[in-house]
């Protein structure tokens, strides 16, 4: 096995097995791509048998090949996306993909850009892109692809400008070092409006000498912040901002970083010190955490119903979506166990769910079973995805444990080693009766399931441009 395997002689050995292993990365990629859209085909006839509602065919797929994959359910969506238009739409990458020739990252561009053609507009693509894909880099591969779409579709230039508008979107990141990048996907000339206000503002503050030794960019900052809250100061939070911190951390000296419910960590003095100097009111409230591992059990209740105190706990003890590996924003504090089958709106019984996932929750087949310890996401196919529930100061004083996972050896042994053996698994895609889905009963409303069908990942588009987690 490749583990075992011992240091090269040469560098020249060296070079060549870091070029195999980046051809062997490449037909990987072009053998999950296929088994991709084998499942995805087997389950909507398995959908078909159950004679579920024709619009409810394969639509939780990708979500199932997120899990599979160790990502959120998005990034499963948008990889079955990427491998039905690879086996359907590309052949020649897909070929191209399967012995090594180019990369997965080029396969992922050629899907992009040739996103929204017909299956004919696509191979005529992939047909005049072939001998440049295995030379191009990845920038120049996708502003010749892009040129080439533009080329073929001239006409509809206007109608992909329309349908973009209608995505425009504002998103948060959080970065290192106690930062976050605010997004705004915007019409080109409205982005362009809302910068060149801001620059025009700074240049003249610059040049009347008012920026109070602020440089020209943190002065354009602090204005962007000022105009969208409509305070007087940039530093002076009118907003609610929930900001959990160790009683050390708060009133002495103490290390442990605080946390930011649903974006990350913030330096213990960095917490500190937006606590004492923050113009707007603060107040505090006691939370209690086990002696043992840190998790949340309890928090001083005042001036508010004990319902709403129950979903600020769960927020707060789940900080992201609770399905595994899945890091989108909670939108849904519900019942795992659900309150029509008799599921108890208690602290044990709730989960903390992005929009997406508390609706694949609901779709034939799919099960949580949930303690305040962690979860356990069983899937359509009998597999079953389980995480524990991190401490309430996560990563900070206490280190966080999950399952240990069969290797890829145990489960691709019998496909590879043994050829004649029948590969498959106990839960196969035999027609098995599955119950219909019932209405989620939230602790709190959230969006419909039309705006949660989105990606709730950050993905790098490549380009230069980011999908951030809004």
């Amino acid at each position: 096995m490749l583990r075992e395997l011992e240091g090269t002689v040469s560098e020249a050995e060296s070079l060549d097995r870091i070029t195999a292993y980046e051809e062997l990365k490449a037909t990987l990629s072009y053998a999950q791509a296929r088994e991709t859209v084998q499942f995805a085909s087997k389950r909507v006839k398995r959908d078909e048998l159950n004679r579920l509602p024709v619009r409810q065919w394969g639509v939780r797929v990708g979500d199932e090949i997120g899990l599979a994959k160790k990502t959120s359910p998005g990034a499963g969506r948008a990889f079955l996306n990427t491998a039905q238009c690879l086996v359907g739409g590309l052949p020649g990458t897909y070929k191209a993909l399967s012995v090594g020739k180019i990369s997965e990252q080029k396969a992922r561009v050629m899907v992009e850009e040739t996103d929204g053609l017909t299956n004919e507009d696509k191979r005529t693509v992939d047909a005049r892109m072939g001998e440049s894909l295995g030379p191009s880099g990845i920038r120049g591969l996708r502003s010749e692809t892009r040129a080439l779409v533009q080329e073929l579709r001239m006409d509809d230039a206007a109608e992909k400008v329309k349908r973009a508008t209608a995505r425009r979107r504002v998103t948060l990141t959080a970065l290192r070092d106690g930062m976050g990048r605010l997004s705004a996907t915007l019409p080109l000339q409205q982005a362009v409006a809302a910068f060149e206000g801001l620059k025009s503002t700074a240049d003249t503050a610059v040049a009347q000498g008012t920026t109070d030794d602020r440089s020209h960019g943190q002065f354009m900052a602090d204005t962007c912040v000022e105009r969208l809250t409509g305070q007087a100061a940039a530093a002076a939070v009118p907003t609610e901002v929930h900001l959990i911190v160790d009683a050390k951390s708060l009133f002495s000296d103490g290390l442990a970083p605080s946390w930011i419910p649903g974006y990350g960590p913030l330096p213990a003095r960095t917490a500190r010190n937006f606590i004492a100097s923050n113009e707007a009111a603060v107040f505090i409230r006691r939370m209690f955490t086990a002696a043992e591992g840190g998790h949340l059990v309890g928090m001083e209740s005042r001036g508010r119903s004990f319902t709403g105190k129950l979903r600020q706990m769960v927020v707060f003890r789940d900080d992201m979506c609770r399905t595994p590996w899945c890091d989108a924003p909670i939108k849904h504090a519900d019942h795992a166990d659900p309150h029509a089958d008799g599921g108890k709106t208690s602290w044990e019984n709730a989960s903390g769910l992005c929009a997406s996932c508390n609706y694949a929750k609901e779709h034939p087949g799919w099960k949580h079973a949930a303690t305040a310890d962690g979860v356990t996401v069983t899937t359509p196919s009998g597999k079953d995805y389980s995480d524990v529930t991190p401490p309430l100061l996560k990563r900070m004083r206490h280190t966080r444990s999950g399952p240990n996972p069969p290797e890829w050896k145990t489960i691709l042994a019998p496909a590879l080693f043994e050829p004649k053996a029948k590969f498959s698994r106990d839960n196969d895609y035999a027609r098995t009766k599955i119950p219909r889905p019932q209405e989620s009963d939230d602790f709190s409303s959230g969006p419909s399931e039309s705006e949660a069908s989105g990606d709730n990942s950050v993905a790098d588009r490549g380009d230069g441009t980011d999908d951030d987690t809004s």
